[in-house]
């Protein structure tokens, strides 16, 4: 993700575009994703999805064949001689996609003569029948109407409309914003009358945060990014391969402010001597993952270092990477564990994402997806800490699943009660009341004041308490 991360940061485009995109993807209740050009291809720098049974599962970092795309169209707007030649190669070379894991595979392209025009991308459309899409075209189309149209090119079901961002200093494509739907909800006619009017207002004013947007601060130059490789080379010995160790630390010296650096500010960020450097970056550049930049003493990055590894590992979620802490410690401490966040658009709520349990008899089970005040829990005052504003106030509802008691609402019942102890004595048994002791509950569970001892019947000042009698009475 490093790696991945120092092109973003680089880029700056999610950082400065991406909230617009979040706004629009809650304005439409569609998925919305950012897009720029790599090559003959379109690669995902930004995604905001739709949390539905049938939803997008493009990533950061995806790439996606321009002439099954809706972004392909415009980006392929401004290509050359030179890059026309490079996709008509590559078409011809793979014509099913199967360079393209992250899309299913296209039937092989019927076309007697690639090289002849560039609309000679015919291939079967979204019905299946003999007509074919013609990839030059829709580009034609795109260059003229300022926008694009996606009918279920990827595949059957889905559909997208885009629209560039452009650069405000070169006028160029900068990027392609789009809004991605399924004909169930939107056909693509619907589309151009419905949501295309809303996403051009979105990119208007994406552009003017570029405009607006100033110039990037880089913080204080980093240096000795490769120094570490020395350690770890006495520390793993032949097993470790130290130059592979350099020569990645080398695309790590770009980031925000440092987008261009030269040979120089490369070596002295790293640590690296110039000839190690220098060897490669260019390494790198006949790889495809930097190329030189508008001074030709300069480097960038290209969107293909996301390719090393970023979109594997975006898919993976929060829970999914820390189940094997929270297990590893459970095991550890025989106590179970949890993981939460703040559930979105309460502020006042957790909502349980992981956890793992202890081997007992008798334990906690709150299911993945439980919600409980933030603050009647230790994990929800620790999220707390660090939300802006002031704290919410202490909520009084019951939540789902609890019942309301005696001692107070349902929730502070079931994560206050000490189950098998004396109020008294923690951790101490109530014997004299025939409780058993039960196995000590996780610290979630122990937050909270002890309950209140049981309250006693005042006698009524009229009837004078019942006493038995010492011996019992005769018989009459």
């Amino acid at each position: 993700m490093e790696l991945g991360n120092a092109y973003l940061a680089a880029l700056r485009l999610p950082a400065l575009l991406d909230a617009r995109a979040d706004t629009l993807a809650d304005e439409l209740d569609e998925s919305v994703s950012l897009a720029v050009a790599d090559l003959d291809g379109v690669r995902f720098i930004h995604q905001a999805t739709r949390r539905r049974a049938m939803s997008v599962s493009f990533r950061i970092g995806d790439l996606l064949p321009a002439e099954r795309t809706a972004p392909g169209a415009l980006f392929a707007a401004e290509w050359d001689q030179v890059d026309w030649t490079r996709w008509r190669n590559r078409l011809s070379a793979d014509p099913t996609n199967a360079a393209f894991p992250a899309v299913p595979p296209q039937p092989a392209i019927q076309s007697t003569d690639l090289t002849a025009s560039l609309d000679l991308t015919a291939s079967l459309d979204s019905t299946g029948s003999t007509d074919s899409t013609r990839f030059g075209a829709r580009v034609a189309q795109a260059r003229r109407d300022g926008w694009a149209l996606d009918d279920q090119l990827i595949e059957p079901g889905l559909v997208a409309v885009s629209v560039p961002v452009r650069d405000p200093a070169t006028g160029r494509v900068a990027c392609v914003a789009s809004v991605v739907s399924h004909t169930s909800r939107h056909t693509a006619a619907d589309l151009r009358t419905t949501l295309l009017p809303r996403l051009r207002a979105a990119v208007a004013a994406m552009e003017a945060d570029l405009r607006q947007a100033p110039p990037p601060e880089p913080g204080p130059a980093p240096s000795g990014l490769a120094a570490w490789t020395t350690a770890s080379k006495h520390e793993l010995g032949r097993e470790f391969i130290e130059s592979l160790a350099r020569g990645l630390t080398v695309l790590t010296a770009f980031g925000e402010g440092r987008s261009a650096l030269p040979l120089t500010e490369v070596a002295r960020a790293t640590g690296l001597a110039r000839a190690t450097a220098r060897r490669a970056l260019i390494t790198y550049e006949h790889l495809g993952l930097v190329t030189t930049g508008p001074d030709p003493r300069t480097f960038t990055l290209t969107p293909r270092v996301l390719d090393l590894g970023f979109p594997a590992l975006s898919r993976t979620t929060l829970p999914r990477l820390a189940a094997p802490h929270l297990r590893a410690l459970t095991d550890r401490l025989h106590e179970p564990t949890a993981l939460a966040v703040l559930a979105p658009g309460t502020g006042t709520e957790i909502q349980y994402t992981a956890g793992a349990g202890a081997s007992r008899v008798l334990t906690v089970d709150i299911a993945v997806g439980a919600r409980l005040p933030a603050t009647g829990t230790s994990l929800g005052r620790v999220l707390l800490a660090d939300a802006e504003g002031p704290l919410p106030p202490t909520s009084r509802r019951s939540a789902p699943g609890l019942r309301p008691g005696r001692r107070g609402t349902g929730i502070r019942a079931a994560l206050h009660r000490r189950t098998g102890t004396r109020p008294d004595r923690p951790g101490g048994r109530r014997g004299e009341r025939g409780h058993a002791r039960g196995p000590p509950h996780p610290p979630e569970l122990r937050d909270g004041p002890a309950p209140r001892p049981p309250r006693h019947r005042r006698p009524h000042p009229d009837r004078p308490p019942h006493r038995l009698p010492l011996h019992p009475r005769p018989p009459s």
